[in-house]
């Protein structure tokens, strides 16, 4: 024990006289030592960061040791024994970004045999738009090129948005993205457009939660009262409305209260009158967040929902495409659902392989947002490398490959007629083969008359028409 303090200590000295800052990291991703360069660099937090563990994740704009941590978390190839250089930050507690580069060595006998990493970080900050470049070959790995993207994302629109999940750089996703800005500064009402599995209640939640509060309010927040329209009877929906109208009256400073109308396409024609008569007859503060898997204006414009009602709960509309139609989103949508799966367990996981990725690219999600995050957790499970590989995927996603590998062929259509138009010529080829060509007496194998047979064929291309015979040969039946 007494030679492994030494040790330490030496080790302390030697890191500490370093030019540069520097801490170290155990096998498990947890602090272990700052330097002191590197404890002027962090402030005074950096008392608090041994012992904590790194988690390979993007964290919100929060100060605490922890997202301090996650900041600072080197790429999991690391533990595999990889030098990496990456970008690392961390938000201040003046809710500013810190950057700079950090070389990863990790350490071990052998080499292969990780005990420890060293961090050694550059003296210079870097601004904060950098787009992270590796210095030697010009380009990261992609999962930390992907890592790099969605912190930077989290920086500039997760702090105005509590809906940080919207990640992407689709055209939908930028439009939703301002929506839900306009959505999140006011009281308006708020329609959500999508899919199953889009992430309709997840966005409904946090418009709801990220809303302004009444400063002068003298009653506390109230919450979001989710109500499904597809399986609440109608009185109980009107009765529930009654209710917060009357436990929030108009007078008085109210609680900022959200009803949550789920599957609101789908009430009847009788309900959809009764709530626009008491959504335009009594004054309610509450605030009225709505989803559907179409925009009640194009119901409306059909003749299956009133407009008037449309316009009350419309808005604004935020639409939510399915997955299918913004699959350039896919990258970082499961980097971000990845790192989640990080944060919650000791398993770190820096990304997937692009091999992996091209088979997530070309299944069709039908689950949408949802199926995308159980997929992620469950190949998070199954991983047992640095990155996520193809065969880390669930079963379905490789039979999907397969079957779209080789396609169905496509179902002929039967068509009546010339199904039995064909039978009926191999018959009458056969007649006349073994009548050797003798009509007559292949009329009499078929059961007809000889005119008959000349007519089928005639009319089947067995037969040419003669010119001058044509009408007679027509009108005989």
């Amino acid at each position: 024990m007494a030679t492994k303090q030494i040790h330490a200590k030496s080790l302390a000295r030697l890191l500490n006289s370093a030019p540069h800052p520097v801490y170290v990291l155990d096998d498990d991703l947890t602090i272990v030592f700052l330097n002191q360069d590197c404890s002027n660099w962090l402030g005074p937090i950096a008392e608090q960061l041994p012992g904590t563990k790194c988690l390979y994740h993007t964290p919100a704009a929060v100060f605490t040791p922890e997202t301090v941590a996650a900041g600072l978390c080197p790429p999991p190839g690391v533990i595999a024994g990889q030098d990496v250089s990456a970008v690392v930050s961390y938000y201040g507690e003046d809710s500013r970004m810190r950057r700079r580069r950090v070389w990863f060595h990790p350490f071990g006998s052998p080499p292969g045999d990780v005990i420890g990493v060293i961090a050694e970080v550059d003296t210079v900050d870097l601004p904060e738009d950098i787009s992270a470049l590796d210095n030697e070959t010009g380009e990261e790995p992609r999962g930390i090129e992907l890592h790099e993207a969605i912190r930077r994302f989290r920086q500039e629109a997760a702090g105005r948005l509590r809906a940080d999940r919207l990640v992407g750089a689709s055209p939908a996703m930028l439009l939703a993205r301002h929506q839900v800005e306009l959505a999140e500064a006011g009281r308006f009402s708020v329609l959500l457009v999508g899919p199953p599995g889009s992430g309709r209640q997840h966005l409904a939640a946090a418009i709801h939660y990220a809303s302004p509060l009444d400063r002068t309010a003298t009653l506390p927040a109230g919450g979001l009262i989710p109500l499904d329209c597809s399986l609440v009877a109608g009185d109980l929906i009107l009765s529930t409305l009654a209710a917060i109208v009357r436990a929030n009256p108009p007078g008085e400073k109210n609680r900022q209260t959200s009803i949550l109308l789920n599957h609101v396409d789908e009430i009847s024609a009788e309900l959809q009158m009764e709530l626009a008569v008491f959504l335009t007859r009594k004054p309610f503060t509450f605030r009225l967040i709505s989803t559907a898997r179409i925009a009640l204006t194009e119901l409306s414009a059909r003749g299956q929902f009133r407009g008037d009602l449309a316009a009350i709960l419309s808005t604004i509309t935020i639409v939510l495409p399915p997955l299918i139609d913004r699959r350039e989103d896919l990258p970082l949508l499961v980097q971000a659902f990845l790192e989640e799966c990080n944060a919650r367990g000791a398993k770190q996981v820096g990304g997937f392989t692009q091999e992996a990725l091209d088979q997530l690219y070309f299944y069709s999600w039908p689950g949408n947002l949802d199926e995308l995050m159980e997929t992620t957790a469950e190949a998070h499970r199954h991983a047992a490398g640095p990155e996520i590989g193809v065969d880390d995927l669930p079963e379905r996603l490789h039979l999907a490959a397969q079957a779209a590998a080789y396609p169905r062929r496509p179902e002929e259509k039967i068509v009546l007629d010339e199904y039995l138009g064909r039978v009926e010529r191999e018959l009458i080829r056969r007649a006349l083969a073994r009548s050797k060509g003798n009509k007559a007496k292949a009329a009499r194998l078929l059961g007809l008359t000889r005119p008959r047979l000349y007519r089928r064929m005639v009319q089947l291309g067995l037969e040419e028409r003669p010119k001058d015979d044509g009408n007679a040969a027509g009108s005989q039946q």
